[in-house]
């Protein structure tokens, strides 16, 4: 077996082993995720070695997706550390085996004051998961090493079903976009999902017409503004907009491009982006539909600003 087909081998045992899973996904996942909807207080996830690792991923993606979550390490947890834990709280503990010895001392204390426990286990028979309130079984045939001895298959299963609770829990709380952007306001994922239609908008010298104007009119301010102009009312609303791509498509049929009105040029069912929307959502239209630049429209339906697509790449937003 060469090179390629050995790491072939990996992406296929751990894939067939998650379809697996996948397959005997039913009541339990339902059960936990109305225990961690039902969560007033935290969500304390636990585990040792290499599924302890997995359990701080799950606590900061439940953490980042709007679920206050915390890992706590099962040994210092009895020397200490337990004084996080509250009775309002939910855990998840994650073992393989079911039988991690050091897991035990928590689960004694978890019991005792009273916190549901959602046990992450590849043996759903076990003593970890016999104490649990909700088994969710993560049972795998073998590893991916070739020795059957590294946490891999099992590891990948535990990180998937952690996924799978964080994303379904999400949806059942209706956290959306904005909430996850609350979260992180850093970086650019944080500049990419706070940024709005207003922050960078154009609002001067904004390329308006009346109805009946002519198209000489608007070639100056297709040249002048970027390649798109508003055809708007006495009260600033919308009735058309008028491109380049519109210019270019009327000298190709009209040899006195000049004199026509842009009434009977102008598209009379524009795109329009609001000055209070999140600007991936407007750049996720622009993309979809070919538009270099929409009118941007306030509460009232009345045109405030322009915006424009390299303007919003320029921010950021992709």
């Amino acid at each position: 077996m060469d090179i390629v087909d050995r790491g072939r081998r990996v992406f296929r045992m751990e894939r067939e082993a998650l379809e697996q899973i996948e397959q005997g996904l039913g009541a339990p996942f339902e059960a936990a995720i109305e225990l961690l909807a039902a969560c007033t207080g935290r969500v304390i996830v636990a585990g040792v070695g290499k599924s302890g690792l997995i359990g701080r991923k799950i606590a900061a993606t439940l953490t980042s997706t709007g679920t206050p979550a915390m890992f706590l390490h099962p040994v210092e947890s009895v020397h200490g550390d337990l004084g996080i834990v509250g009775p309002s709280d939910v855990a998840i503990l994650l073992s393989k085996s079911g039988a991690t010895e050091e897991l035990f001392p928590l689960l004694e204390q978890l019991r005792r004051l009273g916190v549901s426990i959602i046990a992450i286990v590849g043996a759903h028979d076990s003593l970890l998961g016999r104490q649990a309130d909700v088994v969710l079984d993560t049972w795998v045939r073998e590893e991916a090493c070739p020795h059957d001895l590294a946490p891999t298959t099992s590891t990948t299963a535990a990180l998937t079903m952690g996924d799978a609770l964080a994303v379904t829990l999400l949806e059942r709380k209706g956290f959306r976009r904005e909430d996850f952007a609350r979260l992180h306001p850093g970086g650019s994922l944080g500049k990419r999902l706070l940024t709005r239609v207003c922050d960078v908008m154009v609002t001067d010298a904004l390329p308006m017409l009346k109805p009946g104007s002519s198209m000489r009119e608007a070639v100056v301010l297709l040249a002048k503004r970027r390649g798109t102009v508003a055809v708007v009312d006495e009260s600033q609303r919308v009735l058309g907009v008028v491109t380049a791509g519109d210019l270019t498509r009327l000298m190709e049929r009209d040899g006195d491009v000049f004199a026509v009105l842009v009434d009977h040029v102008m598209n009379a069912q524009p795109k329009t982006a609001r000055a209070d929307e999140l600007g991936s959502a407007v750049v996720f239209r622009m993309e979809k539909f070919g538009i270099m630049a929409m009118p941007v429209l306030d509460g009232d339906d009345r045109m405030v600003g322009m915006v424009h697509l390299h303007d919003l790449m320029r921010a950021g937003i992709s």
